[in-house]
């Protein structure tokens, strides 16, 4: 096998765990002698054994069957190997003291804490280390992990749903599903992806909606965040139910967002009203803008998402991708 065939089995047993590792990266390793693969992992949980750890106890159960030395063998891992002690112990030395000569990592881990210092211990030890095999993928499997680092915040999602005639609600208040439940069920995905989701408190008190990721599989809960100047907050409303939520006060959006820069939070999602939403927008700390475009219209009765036409690309917006979800089309805009 080839190091890219080899990198891109490592990248699918990492995203197994896209759900699971969340806030940390997806990691996937792979040990081999010549081109029989020994054992494999993944980093599966965030603050659980890192991929590399996984992979190395699976092969010493295998020693003296498909190999006598740990010298032996290759140690191939879609990331640098951490060099630091975290919630776990540092991979770089766990692979000296196996004995493993050789090392391919498919890319340089990002974080100040460990970008390039796990790839110099292991060549100060002695051990071959090629270094840059499939690394675009391996940066698109974890695009929020690489950007928070490279860009010291996190990465910022605008979520909405939209009617043809670019409507929010119905401005009477009464209470409709403008997209279909297919675009609903995929919201619930999207949501799944995400470190922490971010709300105001008018949407808290029209809606009262529960805003978690009910998804038929393992997810780590996300964070809530409430932005509201209102004293009078209602915590028995859904959004407060078996959740960690932050109450924020603060207006600036600047402020809010280099408040969770100093956190693990890699990725916020934010579902909110027009008002929220725009000044998020206006912030041009926005990077991604997902709108569930219903074909139906609101007319005169609905609530403008924007205040003018063309408000997305003034924003410094293009359109990426469209998706078809029954009879709605879901738009995914990325920053230019």
């Amino acid at each position: 096998m080839s190091y890219d065939d080899l990198m891109q089995r490592a990248i699918s047993l990492a995203d197994v765990y896209r759900y699971t590792a969340k806030p940390n990266p997806v990691v996937g390793a792979i040990i081999l002698k010549d081109d029989l693969i020994i054992s494999e992992g993944a980093h599966e949980n965030f603050g659980s054994a890192h991929a590399e750890i996984n992979a190395i106890n699976r092969a010493k159960k295998k020693i003296g069957i498909d190999f006598n030395s740990f010298d032996e063998l290759t140690l191939v891992c879609t990331l640098e190997p951490c060099n630091h002690s975290g919630k776990t112990g540092p991979c770089s030395q766990a692979i000296i003291d196996s004995g493993i000569k050789k090392v391919i990592i498919g890319c340089q881990d990002p974080n100040p804490k460990v970008s390039g210092t796990g790839i110099k211990k292991l060549l100060e030890n002695g051990i071959e280390t090629i270094v840059g095999v499939c690394e675009k993928e391996i940066k698109d499997q974890n695009k929020f992990f690489f950007f928070k680092h490279l860009n010291e915040r996190p990465f910022i999602s605008v979520k909405i749903a939209s009617s043809k005639d670019g409507k929010s609600h119905n401005r009477n208040g009464s209470s409709t599903w403008i997209t279909c439940k297919e675009s609903r069920k995929d919201v619930q995905l999207v949501r799944a992806l995400y470190d922490a989701i971010l709300t105001g408190g008018n949407t808290l008190i029209d809606d009262n909606p529960r805003m978690n990721a009910r998804v038929n599989f393992t997810s780590n809960k996300l964070k809530k965040i409430l932005l509201t100047n209102k004293d009078d907050i209602n915590f028995r409303n859904n959004f407060f139910i078996d959740a960690d939520v932050d109450v924020i006060k603060e207006r600036s959006i600047k402020k809010i967002v280099k408040k969770y820069a100093a956190t693990d939070i890699n990725s916020i999602l934010v579902e909110a009203g027009p008002k929220l939403v725009n000044s998020f927008l206006s912030s041009g700390l926005v990077d991604e803008l997902i709108i569930y475009e219903s074909p139906n219209e609101l007319g005169s009765d609905g609530v403008n998402w924007f205040d003018e036409d063309n408000a997305v690309e003034k924003f410094g917006f293009n359109l990426e991708s469209t998706y078809k979800i029954e009879s709605d089309i879901k738009k995914i805009y990325k920053k230019c």
